[in-house]
């Protein structure tokens, strides 16, 4: 928890009071039917009552998918296929809370963990190398659809160099990212329920 604490104040800044929105659903909606995205999902709703502990593969002692986040993670998934949004993999973080938000979307075979993708309470390298890492993954190329990783706030905070607020990044939201050579091009966020609203479930 005291990492924790050191990025966010490195984060922490005039960016959290920034005005934002999420993507268009006229715009949202063509750009993922069209494929070659990566898209970086934060886990689905959680329960807040729990504590992270920072032991890996211990369930009791992480954050996990509440009642309402299984529900999300589930409806995300139905609304993603309806919605005809061609899906190349699905990578997500070890963390219990984002491997069970994309088995639940995706179902379990189709999910790889990715080890660039763990929360930042689950790693001991530095913050500047974890940020470098997934940063080359949201830069990889994608073929035959999109790509998706299921991952966490703080670690995407460090990619775009930057805090994010909880209003303008919540659980079961997405940043979209266009690879784009050796880096990505970030085109916005969306929300979970813009997607399950558009596929009316």
């Amino acid at each position: 928890m005291h990492r924790r604490a050191l990025i966010l104040s490195v984060l922490a800044g005039p960016a959290l009071a920034q005005g934002f929105t999420f993507m268009p659903e006229e715009q949202l909606l063509p750009l993922l039917r069209s494929g070659g995205l990566n898209l970086y999902v934060r886990h689905a709703i959680t329960d807040r009552n729990q504590a992270d502990t920072g032991r890996r593969g211990d369930r009791a002692g992480q954050r996990n998918l509440s009642e309402a986040g299984r529900v999300q993670a589930t409806q995300l998934g139905r609304a993603m296929r309806a919605l005809n949004f061609p899906i190349a993999e699905v990578l997500t973080s070890e963390v219990f809370r984002a491997k069970d938000t994309a088995e639940l979307a995706f179902g379990t075979e189709r999910v790889r963990v990715q080890p660039e993708l763990i929360a930042d309470d689950y790693t001991s390298g530095s913050a500047t190398d974890d940020a470098r890492a997934a940063s080359r993954l949201l830069a990889r190329p994608v073929v035959g659809g999109n790509r998706v990783m299921v991952g966490h706030i703080v670690p995407l905070g460090l990619v775009l160099g930057r805090g994010l607020a909880q209003q303008e990044f919540p659980e079961g939201s997405a940043g979209v990212f266009r690879p784009r050579g050796n880096d990505w091009e970030f085109l916005g966020f969306f929300r979970a329920e813009q997607l399950i609203r558009a596929a009316g479930i």
